[in-house]
């Protein structure tokens, strides 16, 4: 709060030691760890479930009620508990081996999405 309602500068060590960055890189390393950051979400994820879970952190931080969240997540659970991404990690943890997920943001989200089209599920 106290950066917000200052609105000083502050160097990166101190948004390192206040926990807003989770860690400071000279800048000939910070290229090359976005990369890898982002080879890793992309090789180790599903990208539904990384875009559904995006989208409920940042279009439920003006929520009325946490429980318009609660509706939310209890949807996306349900829903993607019972995916081919689902069934694929477990498939891939067990076997030892890379997920290979399938679903696609373009086509295949949850039934329920977007949600914030639908007045049922804002509490």
């Amino acid at each position: 709060m106290e950066w917000v309602a200052t609105g000083r500068i502050f160097s990166a060590e101190e948004a390192l030691a206040g926990r807003l960055v989770s860690r400071v890189l000279p800048p000939a390393e910070l290229l090359p760890a976005a990369r890898a950051l982002g080879r890793e979400i992309a090789d180790n994820t599903s990208g539904v479930s990384v875009a559904l879970a995006r989208q409920m952190l940042w279009r439920m931080l003006g929520a009325d009620h946490p429980h318009a969240a609660h509706l939310v997540d209890s949807k996306a659970i349900f829903s993607m508990g019972r995916s081919a991404d689902a069934y694929e990690g477990v498939q891939s943890f067990l076997e030892k081996r890379p997920p290979r997920f399938t679903l696609r943001v373009s086509k295949d989200m949850p039934a329920f999405y977007p949600w914030w089209n639908d007045s049922r599920s804002r509490g």
